[in-house]
């Protein structure tokens, strides 16, 4: 079973930029596996964000294409969510999301724990 810990939320104000990080369980690699980033805001339903397949093809909700980067690090078996020009809006919680396979295609098989943004006006 894998674990996926992600990191680096916290409260900023609009504009500033966060990254966000998701490492997984030792023993589980991300080598090879489609990972993504999904989003909760408060009373809303879970929205998905981004997805990096294994060759790093990146894809994003068109909504937030241009302010959110995901890219992959597979030496550290970790993956990033930058978080540029943020709104009070994007004030979520953020999973990170791995697939079995190697494309963003098919729901998520694992779920991180989630790491909250606040962003406040």
């Amino acid at each position: 079973e894998a674990q996926l810990v992600e990191s680096g939320g916290g409260l900023v104000q609009a504009g500033d930029s966060l990254r966000l990080s998701c490492a997984a369980s030792s023993g589980f690699t991300f080598d090879g596996r489609a990972i993504g980033w999904w989003r909760q805001a408060p009373g809303g339903d879970r929205e998905w964000v981004a997805c990096i397949n294994s060759n790093g093809d990146a894809t994003y909700d068109t909504s937030l294409k241009g302010r959110f980067t995901i890219s992959r690090d597979n030496a550290k078996n970790t993956v990033y969510l930058q978080l540029d020009s943020l709104k009070p809006e994007d004030t979520a919680a953020y999973y990170c999301t791995a697939d079995l396979d190697s494309y963003c295609d098919s729901l998520p098989d694992y779920w991180g724990q989630g790491t909250q943004v606040i962003v406040s006006s």
